[in-house]
């Protein structure tokens, strides 16, 4: 069995399968790529441009300046209301609707900084209130940035399905009353809620990571029916599946990534002093310019749109080979692998590859790049990149396992409860919060829980309400599920 290794995964060559990537997820079913919505308004055009958008203003003397902006001044130094509104708009117009219910479908918006984000929530929310009367008390879009009180708690619950509580759409199905997160990093690493059907950058990207980690968040798989509770409607349901999603760009980042980004440039430290930013032949305002607002009405100037086939992007193909061909290319450490030498391996890597100059890898950066939800050990990188594993597992697929393997080994007889138990299993390993309840037994807090409440709790078989607890803390290491 060993020997047919190489043919059960299609290496007949000797050549092993290194990489499990986005490419491959999709190849096998498991991911989706985006349906990608290209729009760019006349502002965002000129902004976009090698000139840029001119301004024509004059100093305290009256002489007379020239300030060219750029896309990476939008909502820095360069402000212009009617282009986020456009934004918004065309976001309600073509975003992808919830297939049980008809409404908005769950998205995520992407801002430029805490202050963008709170405009761009407003703008949804007058919008969506036009569109949808009395459906929403201004809890259509929410800000969840780190100046918001309990954002990270507010990510666990548009996970949950209950953001500003349920919605109103459907009784029987549960989905987030809040349709729309708008961020502007919080939500962009390892952040799990496969349900996304829409995702917006209304800001330029430069970091192919970064792009990678926004885009990925809408590329698990779904099927709607898991959150129908009445037995019936789901029987109904059950073959709405989550099949696609929409990724709108509204800087050209999609083209960027793919056409301009010089991936085999060498990465420099930047200088200590500022350095003014050059694009396309012109500087962006003098340091000292506090910015310019246009009034100026905007529209769509161009919009395309296209599915992302096998293929993929660029940055998908890109990301993550750097380190494990270098990896790959290091004899000594090839032999440790070899050997199964994991301790030694693991040294090597620390000692020899990480934090240098020419690439600053480390574990963070390798893990934000390979979009985990959770925390990734130097071994299983290695063992990705040599072969021995054909990808990283979600922090719900170790979940899973890990569940399996206490069915197998505890053999519970309530197989009407096995769901429930799942339940708690999840929210004990996932939810310091629901961990330090039960653990001090403290249950009457999880009456105002919004992750794991009395009631379910109380839905799970008695004996195992101290069992499952236990079994997680003597066979379960924590740590590899914390972000």
């Amino acid at each position: 069995m060993m020997l047919d290794t190489y043919r059960s995964f299609g290496c007949e060559g000797s050549e092993p399968t290194f990489r499990y990537s986005l490419l491959d997820g999709v190849r096998d079913g498991f991911l989706i790529n985006p349906y990608v919505v290209d729009a760019r308004t006349e502002i965002t055009t000129q902004l976009l441009s090698d000139d840029g958008f001119v301004v024509e203003t004059t100093d305290e003397n009256g002489n007379e300046l020239k300030e060219a902006f750029g896309g990476r001044d939008f909502e820095r130094k360069f402000f212009a209301d009617a282009t986020n509104d456009v934004f918004c708009e065309t976001f309600l117009r073509h975003g992808l609707r919830d297939p049980v219910t008809g409404e908005f479908g769950k998205s995520i918006v992407f801002a430029v900084s805490q202050n963008h984000a709170a405009k761009i929530a407003q703008a949804l929310n007058e919008m969506a209130d036009a569109i949808w009367p009395g459906k929403y008390r201004s809890d259509f879009a929410m800000q969840v940035t780190s100046d918001v009180v309990n954002a990270q708690n507010m990510t666990v619950q548009f996970a949950n399905n209950n953001l500003a509580g349920r919605s109103r759409f459907d009784e029987s199905y549960v989905t987030s009353r809040a349709r729309v997160c708008v961020t502007v990093g919080m939500m962009t690493t390892g952040y799990d809620c496969p349900d996304i059907l829409n995702l917006a950058m209304m800001r330029p990207i430069f970091s192919p990571s970064d792009f990678v980690q926004m885009k990925g968040r809408g590329t698990r798989k779904h099927a709607f029916a898991d959150e129908m509770r009445d037995p019936v409607r789901k029987a109904e349901v059950a073959g709405l599946r989550k099949t696609e999603f929409r990724l709108f760009d509204f800087f050209a980042n999609c083209e960027y990534f793919e056409e301009k980004y010089r991936y085999d440039e060498e990465l420099k430290l930047p200088k200590p002093a500022a350095q003014p930013f050059m694009a396309g032949g012109f500087q962006s305002p003098k340091a000292g310019f506090r910015g310019f607002e246009t009034f100026q009405p905007d529209s769509i100037a161009s919009q395309s749109e296209r599915q992302i086939g096998l293929e993929g992007m660029r940055v998908d193909r890109e990301l993550f080979q750097k380190f494990e061909d270098m990896a790959r290319a290091d004899p000594a450490l090839a032999a440790m692998v070899e050997q199964q030498n994991w301790e030694a391996a693991v040294r090597r890597v620390v000692d020899h590859l990480f934090d240098k100059p020419d690439d600053f890898f480390s574990l963070d950066k390798l893990r934000r790049a390979a979009g985990l939800d959770r925390r990734l050990t130097v071994r299983e990188i290695l063992e990705k990149a040599f072969g021995h594993i054909p990808r990283f597992k979600s922090k719900d697929e170790l979940i899973e396992d890990e569940f399996q393997k206490f069915l197998l080994d505890q053999k519970p007889e309530q197989a009407d409860r096995i769901a429930q138990m799942r339940y708690f299993f999840d929210a004990y390993i996932k939810d310091a919060g629901v961990r330090k309840t039960i653990d001090d037994g403290h249950f009457t807090q999880l009456n105002v829980n919004p992750i794991f409440g009395m009631k379910d709790l109380k839905e799970v078989p008695a004996e195992w309400r101290r069992r499952i607890p236990e079994y997680i803390k003597d066979y379960v290491s924590l740590n590899r599920f914390l972000p």
